[in-house]
């Protein structure tokens, strides 16, 4: 590589790219130099990270203030291949007289940017940067910059400082942050770089890493190389006030107000950077009210129009920058505001229900970005009403996701809870969300509540009677009502079906029976194994006139209660599992008593776990539930009880004791160490009969047993 010949003039830089297609990018690197140098380059060359080089022409030139010179140079290149490339520029070479950097006129000015080819992740474009790195410091003063970084994907940013970079974009020997009376740092959420104060007039580099974020994966990173300048001076820099975050549903108007001042009575000049002045569609504005600028005093409005495809994930960062009329060192004063700007709520939607499910449907957002939509679903309404910062529906207010759909038109849902049916005896209720392209989430929709259509029959019970193999199980039912409303006079049949697992997946029918009055709604299974699984059953119903025979209503499935056991150390925990229409409220355990053989109440519970603990290891241990639930019925509450099947297992120690904590001294003109461990929760001692003593004379060998301790209380 051969290098051009050297001049002092570079002042800043950065390199940012955009994908054209999937290996092919465009690099636009960006140079501030100083004008007064003899050295130009209408050219520099670029090292690709893939083994080769070419050379960017420089395309723009934009004088700016202070002697700055911006150089736009741009050209394209197509990598070999998916993978991790350093783009690196280099340029001879950096001003005289940096003070954090030694010898720097003979050092050589580097920039580099980091890519992530992925087809896996989608296309990306590198952030640009939008704020120039042209400010001035004042010796003594706090000295803020940002370099308003605008990600066109939507991705997560980052900042953190690094080392600024010399020949083929390795860190610079010697390099050390600029002085400061307190400290220098970087936020890095914001990209506010604060420097607290400058303790020293002169000229110092910094470099800011900016890092891109996609799903938590690290995409790539741009490092900003910037020179800044800190001068001796008398003059204070304008204040204004704080613009403040916001949050604006997708076609409202977002104004805000700035307004700056200078104690020393200079002329204020305003401008503002940002995302939303560089979106493709109704861009922000910036206007300087002219009717109230005075001396010392300037006011501008900010007005961004917001649009659907404004919505994203990441908020929008916008940089509001003052600066004074000072003749010899105008200083600036800069200050951020963050917007999110969220999509609009879908309307409220229908839904349909049946016996055990229930059909959502939606009328299409009409937000041309959305690319589809979540289904949230609660048992009762949660009366939530949105923040106004939070897209989608918060865990909080009781709703899960139950699903979603790939398109904007997509609008039906139906709900049979992943299969299984949705249980009898609750209200479902509803709520709707629109998906963006990069994964936002818009306000929800109203919430919209049902109950379910009543199955017919509709089961109250399932409850085991006999535990054996050859066990009895009672199924119960309410008793139909309403059926003046449909031609069926009679005389009935019901037909029972079981399955032996909880969702009845596999429906055979065991028994039936007629009535003339629907008044028989009770059936006991006998010689069935109630001591391997639960069982579900379903009842039709059928009117069973001869010439007119035809199923009543729409069956429902209902399980036993089956309890099921884990073993661990000196305890049990017991869960219940169980597929009903109906609501169980609680449970009360019983154990087995070994020394009278009855069953004995240990534990009530509202919950669906229950642990049985202080038992002794290896010793089994059986267990029986009782559940109370109720259902609403047509209006009217209905309670039940069942009992649940029977279940063994033993509490069994499987739970190793935590670590103890050792430390040790050693004497220096001694050949050994002093070694004692401790627990710091006592209870962790409980069950330890002794310890083992490893030793490795390095972090890289493997420990070798040196000691046994078969007395727990031996801890030296």
């Amino acid at each position: 590589m051969v290098l051009p010949l050297h001049a002092t003039h570079n002042r800043a830089g950065e390199i940012t790219l955009t994908q054209l297609d999937e290996l092919t990018y465009q690099i636009n690197i960006t140079t501030f130099t100083y004008t007064l140098s003899q050295a130009d380059r209408p050219d520099l060359e670029v090292q690709w990270g893939d083994n080769t080089f070419s050379f960017a022409p420089r395309v723009e030139i934009t004088k700016l203030p202070y002697y700055y010179q911006k150089n736009v140079y741009i050209t394209q290149h197509t990598f070999p291949g998916p993978g991790v490339y350093e783009i690196v520029v280099q340029d001879p070479n950096r001003n005289d007289g940096v003070k954090n950097i030694p010898n720097s006129v003979n050092v050589i000015f580097s920039i580099k940017t980091t890519i992530l080819i992925n087809s896996d992740l989608g296309p990306n474009s590198t952030p640009v940067l939008l704020n120039p790195p042209i400010d001035r410091a004042a010796y003594g003063q706090i000295f803020i910059h940002n370099p308003a970084a605008y990600d066109p994907d939507g991705d997560s940013l980052s900042y953190k400082l690094t080392i600024c970079t010399e020949l083929d974009g390795r860190p610079i020997e010697g390099y050390t942050l600029p002085p400061a009376s307190d400290t220098l740092f970087i936020n890095p959420y914001t990209g506010d770089l604060t420097w607290i104060t400058p303790s020293d007039s002169g000229k110092f580099n910094i470099a800011i890493d900016v890092e891109e974020w996609r799903n938590g994966v690290k995409i790539g990173n741009i490092v900003r190389d910037m020179q800044i300048d800190v001068y001796n001076t008398d003059n204070h820099a304008p204040v204004q006030t704080e613009p403040g975050d916001y949050c604006i549903e997708a076609g409202n108007v977002l104004g805000v107000d700035i307004v700056a001042t200078d104690e020393d009575g200079d002329s204020i000049f305003m401008w503002a950077t940002g995302g939303p002045f560089v979106v493709e569609v109704s861009p922000a504005t910036y206007v300087v009210d002219q009717a109230t600028v005075t001396t010392g005093y300037s006011k501008a409005r900010f007005e961004w129009k917001t649009d659907p495809s404004h919505v994203r994930e990441q908020y929008y960062t916008v940089v509001f920058k003052a600066e004074d009329s000072n003749f010899e060192t105008p200083l600036v004063d800069i200050r951020n505001m963050n917007i999110k700007v969220l999509g609009p709520s879908p309307d409220m939607p229908s839904l349909i229900p049946g016996s055990n499910t229930v059909t959502v449907t939606w009328p299409a957002d009409t937000c041309l970005p959305v690319t589809g939509y979540q289904i949230y679903r609660k048992d009762g309404p949660a009366g939530y009403v949105p923040d106004s910062c939070f897209g989608g529906v918060p865990s909080e207010t009781g709703y899960s996701l139950i699903g979603n759909t790939d398109s904007r038109l997509d609008t039906l849902f139906v709900d049979d809870n992943n299969g299984s049916g949705l249980p009898q005896g609750n209200e479902y209720c509803y709520m709707i969300v629109s998906v963006y392209p990069d994964g936002a989430l818009s306000f929800p929709s109203p919430e919209n509540c049902t109950p379910l259509v009543e199955g017919s029959p509709s089961l109250m019970e399932v409850s085991v009677i006999d535990h054996s193999t050859s066990g009895t199980i009672r199924v119960a039912w309410a008793k139909p009502k309403g059926l003046d409303t449909i031609p069926a006079n009679g005389p009935y049949e019901y037909i029972i079906y079981r399955s032996d697992d909880l969702l009845g997946n596999n429906m055979a029918q065991v028994g039936s029976f007629s009535t003339a009055d629907l008044n028989d709604t009770m059936w006991l299974d006998a010689a069935v194994n109630t001591t391997l699984y639960p069982w579900s059953y379903q009842v039709e119903l059928y009117n069973d006139e001869p010439g007119n025979r035809f199923r009543i209503g729409e069956p429902e499935s209902a399980s036993s209660l089956y309890p099921d056991l884990i073993g661990g150390d000196n305890q049990i925990i017991i869960q219940h599992r169980k597929n009903v229409p109906w609501i169980n409220y609680d449970y009360t355990i019983y154990r087995l008593n070994q020394g009278t053989g009855t069953y004995d109440s240990i534990g009530f519970t509202t919950d669906d776990v229950y642990t049985d603990v202080g038992l002794t290891n290896g010793v089994e241990q059986c267990y029986r539930i009782t559940s109370t639930g109720w259902r609403l019925l047509g209006g009217v509450l209905y309670e039940n009880s069942n009992f649940s099947h029977t279940a063994c297992t033993t509490p069994i120690d499987t739970i190793p004791p935590c670590p103890p904590s050792l430390k040790g001294y050693s004497l220096c003109d001694s050949m050994y160490n002093h070694l004692w461990w401790t627990f710091t929760d006592p209870s962790c001692a409980e069950d330890v009969v002794g310890y083992k003593l490893y030793y490795s004379p390095t972090f890289e060998e493997s420990p070798q047993l040196i000691a046994e301790f078969n007395n727990p209380d031996d801890t030296l």
